[in-house]
């Protein structure tokens, strides 16, 4: 998307692009930091490579949108319905995600480094190669979520539901394991695995 086509986005919403639908829109390569799209509709929006840095997403329908390469970095997106959306490579970095829903997202090489996903629902979600370097993922549920070789040096996974989750040569060091629930996860190779018996 040309920096024309962003001012006729912003024009056609006045300026307000919060509760927007821009459901299917093409907003790729679009430079929208800093924009409030707070409870916008943006289902199978294409975002490719836009910048959505400090952006307001809080309660955005992100759902099965196209986000590949895109910077969020400190972007709110609490709550956001991003569920089967394509964050492959998209930079996420300090941004809030708390309580999100990322269901069958893909994250694959995504840079969620200290990011806040807090009670997100990351099952099933797609993380191999993800950087989550001091992430907060307390209380998160990654049920048969993927992290095979995700970093998650020093991140906060206390609370955190694991059961079924592929960790296979997942960096965990330093890393809060306490309370987490992980029957049926898989280990292999990981440089640490939680103690005790599997709940």
């Amino acid at each position: 998307m040309t920096t024309q086509a962003s001012v006729k986005i912003f024009n056609r919403f006045s300026g307000r692009l919060s509760d927007a639908d821009l459901s299917s829109a093409n907003l790729s390569w679009a430079d929208l930091s800093g924009a409030n799209f707070e409870g916008a509709n943006l289902i199978n929006a294409d975002l490719t490579g836009s910048n959505l840095a400090g952006a307001n997403l809080a309660g955005a329908n992100l759902a099965c949108a196209k986000l590949v390469g895109a910077s969020l970095a400190g972007a709110n997106l609490a709550r956001a319905c991003m569920h089967f959306a394509d964050l492959d490579k998209a930079d996420l970095s300090g941004s809030d995600l708390s309580g999100s829903d990322l269901s069958g997202a893909n994250l694959v090489r995504a840079n969620l480094a200290c990011a806040n996903l807090a009670g997100a629902n990351l099952s099933r979600a797609f993380m191999h190669f993800a950087d989550l370097t001091g992430a907060n993922l307390s209380g998160a549920n990654l049920e048969r979520a993927k992290l095979a070789r995700a970093k998650l040096v020093g991140a906060n996974l206390a609370g955190a539901n694991l059961a079924r989750a592929c960790m296979h040569f997942a960096d965990l060091d330093g890393a809060d394991l306490s309370g987490v629930t992980f029957v049926g996860a898989s280990f292999v190779g990981a440089d640490r695995a939680p103690s005790g018996p599997a709940r």
